[in-house]
């Protein structure tokens, strides 16, 4: 097979997980009421995107873990293994991913129960104003511009350490990054780039910190594990998941946390902690998957 044609097959598979995951994100967004369980609409997704690959007969698995981040919480907020929490009337941000042999999608949407339309719209018109900016030659500060421009037009502040990422095979960040505000450093987009462009919009102060809570894990390297619950969790990351994203909830070993204590002290997993702006804040979030193209982009999860 030739570059080109191995180029189109990857297209091709971008766009597979795109269309999958455009229409998992708005179902699951109708989905999503106030009373509704974290784990209960995780599930959902992600079985979803099993079923509609069947469907398609594309062989679609979620890339990472469905997000649940609510209120202050901007990302990496996910349900555990036997998760009883429900939404309440909050802002409830639903970040999905979809991938086909690797190849993947990125989305996000906001769900808010707390009437703040203004700051869920702020983060939306932003991700579009981005969108019309990119384009091959475009400097990734100049979109990360337009971001900051809009979200501060609507009186409330970009986060600004958190970017949106290129996407690469079974690599969930891949460089360029897209800043959410206006930066110097970067690069310019070339054709053929695939990005996720993901505003956040917040009546805070606009940096998020780690906090306590981490149900999200990642392969850092393989390495001989002694321990036998340990030893078969990394052979299903291994296995299953490789380097992208995955839940404790999604191991099969017993004693899953105790198994993967032991493998983040020996450097083979590293965790992602939820991220989060000041309690009694808020965040927003959208984001959309895009392939650059001669004359602009091609979003995929439309």
């Amino acid at each position: 097979m030739s570059d080109t044609d191995l180029d189109a097959e990857k297209y091709e598979k971008h766009r597979q997980a795109g269309a999958i995951l455009a229409q998992v994100r708005d179902e699951a967004a109708e989905r999503t009421e106030v009373g509704t369980g974290y784990l209960e609409i995780s599930e959902w997704a992600e079985n979803r995107i099993r079923e509609l690959g069947e469907e398609r007969g594309v062989p679609a698995e979620p890339a990472f873990p469905v997000n649940v981040s609510v209120d202050h919480e901007a990302a990496h907020g996910a349900a555990a293994p036997g998760d009883d929490r429900t939404i309440g009337e909050e802002m409830v941000k639903l970040d999905i991913g979809v991938q086909v042999d690797g190849w993947l999608a990125d989305t996000a949407v906001t769900v808010d129960f707390t009437g703040n339309t203004e700051l869920v719209e702020a983060a939306e018109q932003a991700l579009e104003a981005a969108l019309d900016a990119v384009g091959p030659g475009v400097h990734t500060g100049e979109i990360g511009a337009e971001i900051e421009d809009v979200i501060d037009g609507y009186g409330y502040n970009p986060v600004v350490n958190l970017t949106g990422h290129g996407l690469g095979h079974w690599d969930q960040h891949t460089a360029p990054n897209i800043p959410n505000r206006a930066v110097e450093s970067g690069v310019e987009l070339e054709v053929g780039d695939v990005v996720a462009v993901e505003p956040f919009a917040t009546d805070g102060g606009g940096k998020v910190t780690e906090g306590q809570q981490e149900e999200i894990y990642a392969l850092e390297k393989e390495a001989s594990v002694r321990n036998r619950q340990a030893r078969q969790a990394l052979e299903q990351i291994v296995e299953e998941f490789r380097t992208l994203p995955f839940a404790r909830r999604w191991l099969d070993t017993s004693r899953a946390e105790m198994a993967l204590r032991r493998l983040q002290q020996q450097g083979v997993v590293h965790g992602y902690p939820v991220l989060q702006e000041d309690k009694g804040r808020l965040v927003s979030q959208r984001e959309h998957t895009l392939i650059v193209t001669e004359d602009g982009c091609e979003v995929t999860t439309r």
